[in-house]
């Protein structure tokens, strides 16, 4: 399946390329792009800018890793464009870049999302397992090629199902730099609005839907139906059925709140899915939770202008082209929780950070609640007696922003008015936590 492996070096580098990009070279930041062959047939996309900053240069700055959900949503582009690039969609220069405070490394992960593409479809990552494995030898590539971050504070950020990859590859990372198989100055992990504990976030739906009159009691008592059914089948470690189960309460919750939209409860979802479309469960919620994020101004932007300024995509690749399956390849592991993973990073002194979007329902902050306070750290209880501190985006503001509680090496920022997508809802404090995970900002 797909093209063959184009002729390239294990970790390809291309300098900065102004075609399709009509602004000015002092204007843009530095970067550099390649595919890494993480397998035999199995090539990962990756994108890296360099800080860009007035007063500080790169090395001064910590260097993040930003991992987008789906799976199968693309981070070069969605993550990038949408959300904390240097250029929104429209090639417009982003006032809340999170390159103001950092360099910034996107990859297309797992193989298949976005430029990174598979030969045979046998390659495609079917667990967390592969997942973290493939992204360990491309972070080996990476900091071997690229010594000049070796050195610099690394983190990782993460979005939705990105932020269940970033637990599973936080870990592996710890190891191996203590091993000192990867050379890196690994500081930690941030996940956001992140797919950790799916049961959590479904059992919260009804009474978050409920508490913003977005259900009626009728309404209440299916979704929570539908919810127990996916407990049952988790505690029975039926979790493909528990994934068709999920998409049935997405369903139910469509029908019962005309259409509110999973990534932020003030905006409503114009279904899009055909009738003869209805049958195929995959797809449906492919098209929900990926292609929702692969919209046609994008993807004309990334198969087009964006693939022309890259010039090293593979004639048969395309942006986006494989990411069904590997949403549906993933579809067995889906509802898998990794708490104890979050666990094992706290015992190992790897600080975590928790940000979610007060408006987001998919996961809502209900449900990460929930799932935190299962937790065997064993300063839970001092974390949890902590009183949290409202935030603004600047001295100046008046308006609460968000509430950030922390104890030792674990955080929480609750964000006020945004959705799933935090940097692009409210980007002034999404650079604010930036600044702050990163210690550069109290």
């Amino acid at each position: 399946m797909g093209p063959p492996p184009p002729v390239l070096p294990v970790l390809l580098v291309l300098p900065l390329l102004a075609a399709g990009v009509v602004l000015r070279q002092s204007q843009e930041p530095k970067e550099l792009w390649g595919y890494v062959q993480v397998r035999s047939k199995a090539h990962m996309f990756w994108w890296l800018y360099y800080a860009d900053n007035p007063t500080k240069d790169f090395t001064e700055l910590p260097l993040i890793l930003w991992l987008q959900g789906g799976p199968g949503a693309s981070g070069c582009g969605f993550g990038n464009f949408e959300e904390i690039g240097p250029l929104d969609k429209e090639m417009k220069r982003r006032n809340t870049t999170w390159l103001q405070a950092a360099s910034i490394l996107f990859v297309d992960n797992p193989v298949g999302t976005g430029f990174s593409y598979v030969d045979d479809c046998s390659l495609f990552a079917k667990n967390l397992t592969t997942v973290v494995s493939d992204m360990m030898v491309f972070l080996g590539e990476f900091f071997t090629h690229r010594t000049e971050f070796q050195t610099i504070p690394f983190y990782i950020f993460s979005e939705s199902y990105g932020g269940k990859m970033a637990a599973g590859i936080a870990l592996e990372l710890h190891e191996a730099v203590q091993k000192g198989t990867i050379k890196c100055n690994f500081m930690g992990a941030a996940l956001g609005d992140s797919w950790i504990s799916p049961l959590d976030s479904v059992l919260s739906w009804g009474p978050y839907l409920y508490s913003t009159s977005l259900l009626d009691d009728k309404g209440l008592a299916e979704v929570t139906g539908v919810a127990k059914e996916i407990m049952d089948a988790i505690n029975k470690n039926q979790y493909g059925l528990a994934t068709e189960l999920w998409g049935k309460a997405e369903d139910i919750i469509e029908e019962n709140t005309d259409n509110v939209n999973f990534y932020n409860i003030m905006t409503k979802e114009v279904p899009e899915v055909k009738s003869n479309e209805q049958g195929n469960l995959h797809l449906r919620l492919y098209q929900r939770h990926v292609r929702n994020m692969h919209k046609d101004s994008l993807n004309e932007l990334m198969n087009g202008p964006i693939r022309k300024k890259l010039k090293i995509i593979p004639d048969c690749v395309k942006w986006g082209g494989q990411s069904i399956e590997v949403f549906q390849n993933m579809a067995e592991d889906f509802m898998k929780p990794v708490i104890d993973i979050v666990d094992q990073l706290l015992a190992a002194n790897v600080n975590v950070t928790v940000y979610n979007g007060q408006l987001d329902l998919i996961v809502d902050t209900m449900g990460q609640e929930a799932w935190i306070r299962k937790l065997k750290w064993p300063n839970l209880n001092q974390f949890s007696q902590q009183r949290w501190k409202a935030l603004y985006v600047s001295p100046e503001s008046t308006e609460t922003a968000a509430f950030h509680k922390a104890y030792e090496n674990f955080a929480f920022f609750w964000i006020l008015k945004a959705g799933h997508m935090v940097p692009s809802d409210q980007g002034e404090m999404a650079l604010k936590m930036v600044r702050m995970v990163t210690q550069q900002q109290q």
